[in-house]
């Protein structure tokens, strides 16, 4: 998981309210957050104010990080969280970034003769547009005559040019947002088309879904969703085998101090990391002892959370956080 949408966070000086609730619906809502709120005792009015502003958005669930009287991320949730509210150092970011899972930057499209329809992911809301060129002639015929031949080169002509369009708008997207996967689908022959005018970056991270048009989307989604766990699948089981062919650290301390270096690529974590442990105001300055980030030049460490320390060193490193079972303790894999 890319961490780029909570940078913001660690841009800010704490402390930081960090608030996870449920839809809060019905006469008894105000209630429902005067409870939450109390749990913020420490917190200025002004923050608490302006988390109250975005409690009530309608959502299954809410994440909020406030500090300073702003909100600095909300986050709606697909699905009720454990409601927590907690005011801390850095803010506690860990049950959003398990909820949300390994949000891979990928472009979803369907092209034929017209054009193609693309979903962009990252970098925000998913965003759709429709990518035409050419309105005409797209479709082929069958009348025979000495004009056949050059109609039907007009057509493929037509199918071209909007292929040409397509692939500069993937090519685009790729460069602003750097998806990691380009999902296609949509006719065949458009599709070939499509692949012979990418460049290079963008050719080569397309996977071919079987399904999909522009009139009927069921199949194509659910193609795609498939698509992507076995992509996630493959490459969580491509680190977790270059950190144990490389010896890569394990343990919060040898990871922190390959934070602080700069040299991670990507944490592997087991989930939920309460653990505290010493932080200072930098980015990466974490350690499990006090003593070696005065060391380091910081002259009061404070205590907080393994796991957002972990994020935001990660964040702030342009490091990939993952989530498995498949490690009992923080590991990390190395970019050298």
């Amino acid at each position: 998981m890319r961490l780029d949408f909570i940078r913001r966070l660690y841009e800010r000086r704490g402390p930081y309210a960090s608030v996870y609730l449920g839809a809060l619906t019905g006469p008894e809502r105000k209630a429902h957050w005067r409870g939450i709120r109390d749990q913020l005792d420490h917190v200025d009015s002004a923050t608490l104010d302006a988390l109250e502003k975005e409690a009530f958005a309608a959502a299954a669930g809410r994440a909020l990080f406030a500090t300073h009287g702003e909100v600095v991320l909300a986050e709606s949730l697909q699905r009720p969280p454990s409601e927590l509210a907690v005011w801390s150092p850095l803010p506690h970011v860990t049950p959003l970034l398990m909820q949300r899972g390994e949000n891979v930057p990928h472009l979803r499209v369907i092209v034929d003769h017209a054009g193609a329809e693309l979903t962009v992911f990252g970098g925000g809301a998913p965003r759709k547009a429709t990518v035409e060129s050419a309105e005409w002639p797209l479709q082929k015929t069958a009348q025979g005559g000495w004009s056949q031949k050059r109609y039907e080169r007009a057509v493929d002509e037509t199918w071209e040019k909007n292929a040409v369009a397509v692939a500069h708008e993937i090519d685009e997207q790729v460069r602003r947002i750097g998806a990691e996967l380009i999902l296609v689908a949509g006719e065949p022959k458009s599709r070939s088309y499509l692949l012979h005018h990418l460049g290079t970056k963008s050719a080569d991270r397309v996977l071919m879904v079987e399904h999909g048009s522009r009139a009927d989307h069921g199949q194509f989604e659910a193609d795609v969703e498939r698509t992507l766990d076995d992509w996630l699948d493959r490459r969580r089981a491509e680190l977790l085998e270059r950190h144990q062919e490389f010896d890569g650290p394990v343990g919060m301390a040898r990871v922190a101090q390959a934070l602080r270096e700069g040299r991670v690529h990507a944490v592997l974590s087991p989930g939920v990391v309460p653990k505290p442990v010493w932080i200072g105001e930098g980015g990466t300055q974490l350690a499990t002892d006090p003593e070696e980030l005065r060391r380091w030049g910081v002259s009061d460490p404070v205590q907080e959370r393994g796991d957002s320390a972990l994020a935001r060193a990660a964040a702030m490193t342009d490091a990939e956080l993952w989530f498995t079972d498949t490690v009992k303790d923080v590991a990390a894999v190395l970019r050298y």
